[in-house]
């Protein structure tokens, strides 16, 4: 009876959560930019015939209602009014996506006096997003302690170990400990071939979700040291005594960073 009862507290819980994340205002927010140094104006690269920024638009569409491309770039502006998307211009001198996403989403906001509970940063490289995954990010927010939140995604083969990427380390509860792009943790006294028959690692996919308070804290906070040592602007969240919520997800997906990375994803898409 107890065990009974107990199932029916769980199923309670899980439908009050879910009826939570359906009345929830999510905004999704695309940043992209012409400038890249190894890929200049990825986000208008033709993909199968749409533009790499189109791609990404209608994959977070199928999930979220709110999108919003962030550009500083009057070219990707026209190219996403031009398939009808929402699109708004930023300052050319923001240093990270997220500060980007903070002028956006107060732009927005403003226009059409809309309260958000929930911002997601999306990558405007990944054409192959699947839409799972910002579910997946989103259920982060079922906990009302939830500021911040991203996704894992768990390694399989030792060779995907050792070809780069941002590793994570979290504790019990899936709150994230550290990002770094050096593999974490190190498995002392072992082969590295043998690294993962003692330890489940997981690699970060570059999907946050925040409260617009969150939002608003980060990206006014100071760069600090960890995340200059690495590059990783997350551990400016962390290293400021904050905690990141972490989902895991199983679904791969496709950075395009290089004309390589380009032609895979064409020929997927194909």
């Amino acid at each position: 009876m107890k065990k009974l009862k107990g199932y029916k507290h769980q199923l309670s819980l899980k439908l009050l959560y879910l009826y939570k994340l359906e009345t929830m205002n999510i905004l999704g927010i695309i940043p992209a930019r012409y400038g890249s140094t190894r890929l200049e104006g990825k986000p208008l690269l033709d993909i199968c015939g749409k533009p790499m920024i189109q791609h990404v638009y209608e994959q977070v569409k199928k999930v979220m209602t709110n999108v919003l491309v962030a550009t500083d770039d009057e070219r990707i502006e026209r190219v996403v009014k031009s398939f009808g998307g929402n699109v708004v211009m930023t300052s050319d001198k923001h240093n990270t996506g997220t500060n980007r996403c903070l002028e956006a989403y107060k732009i927005f906001k403003s226009k059409f006096d809309i309260d958000f509970d929930v911002v997601i940063n999306i990558q405007g490289d990944e054409p192959l997003l699947e839409p799972e995954q910002i579910r997946q990010l989103i259920s982060c927010f079922e906990e009302d302690t939830t500021e911040m939140a991203t996704l894992v995604i768990p390694v399989k083969s030792s060779e995907n170990l050792f070809n780069g990427g941002v590793f994570v380390v979290m504790d019990k509860n899936n709150n994230a400990l550290y990002f770094s792009r050096s593999v974490i943790p190190y498995v002392r006294d072992a082969n590295k071939d043998n690294w993962q028959k003692q330890h489940t690692f997981y690699k970060h996919v570059g999907m946050y979700g925040f409260t617009p308070k969150a939002l608003n804290e980060f990206a006014n906070l100071s760069q600090t040291s960890l995340e200059i040592a690495e590059s990783l602007e997350q551990n400016r969240w962390l290293e400021n005594g904050n905690k990141i919520k972490v989902a895991k997800t199983e679904f791969e997906t496709i950075a395009v960073d290089t004309l390589e990375d380009l032609k895979k994803v064409r020929q997927m898409i194909k």
